[in-house]
């Protein structure tokens, strides 16, 4: 089996199984055991090449609409649905039954699953979609790994680069973990929910069935079956 780039060594807190389930995915490879789950984003574009080269540089066997913009090295599964003014940059996978929606822009090394929505001007880069995935309003998701039926709400943004451009560093347990990425968004687990306009700090790590509230502005590390709630005080006066 090929080898898609090379392996970094890490502690093994978050292994990947502990947030997606690898049978809502044809592309479990990119997913190496004994690794974090981030890893996996330093592969997309060379396991993408690799498959690219074995069903054709640029296959379409979905529904392309003629105003769309597809370029070269773009697979379209059969059942997929690409709307006028959609574009889609190679290399990129669409899944079966996946529709990406009229204004999303979906740029390089983009893996997306089977009946995925990828919606209005939404914006994707080097990630990887589960099936079932929604994402379907005023989005960005660079760098990030979304799991089996994960739904970001309007307006959600997967915050890619640090401010001072530093490598992305998880909050752990034990303390901080250094990735060596300097762009990793943020890896959402399974069936979890993102409430519109939550904004997603650089590394972080969102575990199965968990939610965030609206308006959140997220960082660290949200345990399994948890809700993020970001309690604003609100100031009602009399209008003058």
């Amino acid at each position: 089996m090929r080898d898609f780039g090379e392996s970094t060594a890490f502690p093994m807190p978050f292994p990947a199984h502990e947030f997606l389930d690898f049978s809502e995915t044809e592309h479990e490879r990119l997913f190496v055991a004994g690794e974090p789950v981030w890893t996996a984003l330093t592969r997309i574009g060379a396991y993408l090449e690799e498959r690219l080269e074995r069903v054709g540089s640029s296959r379409q066997e979905g529904s392309v609409d003629p105003r769309a913009i597809v370029g070269d090295r773009v697979y379209v599964a059969p059942g997929a649905v690409i709307e006028a003014n959609a574009v889609v940059k190679g290399p990129a996978w669409i899944g079966s039954g996946t529709v990406v929606r009229s204004g999303a822009y979906v740029r390089e090394n983009v893996i997306v699953g089977s009946d995925c929505v990828l919606g209005n001007s939404s914006e994707f880069k080097n990630c990887v979609l589960f099936n079932r995935c929604e994402v379907p309003h005023f989005n960005y998701v660079g760098d990030s790994i979304l799991g089996f039926r994960a739904h970001l709400g309007a307006g959600v943004i997967c915050s890619n680069v640090r401010l001072d451009r530093e490598p992305v560093k998880v909050r752990g347990e034990g303390g901080f973990i250094d990735t060596g990425l300097r762009k990793f968004g943020a890896v959402i687990g399974d069936r979890t929910e993102i409430g519109c306009n939550a904004v997603l700090s650089p590394g972080s790590i969102l575990g199965r069935d968990a939610i965030v509230y609206p308006l959140t502005s997220w960082q660290g590390v949200l345990p399994a079956r948890h809700i993020a709630k970001s309690h604003g005080e609100m100031h009602i006066v009399e209008r003058r």
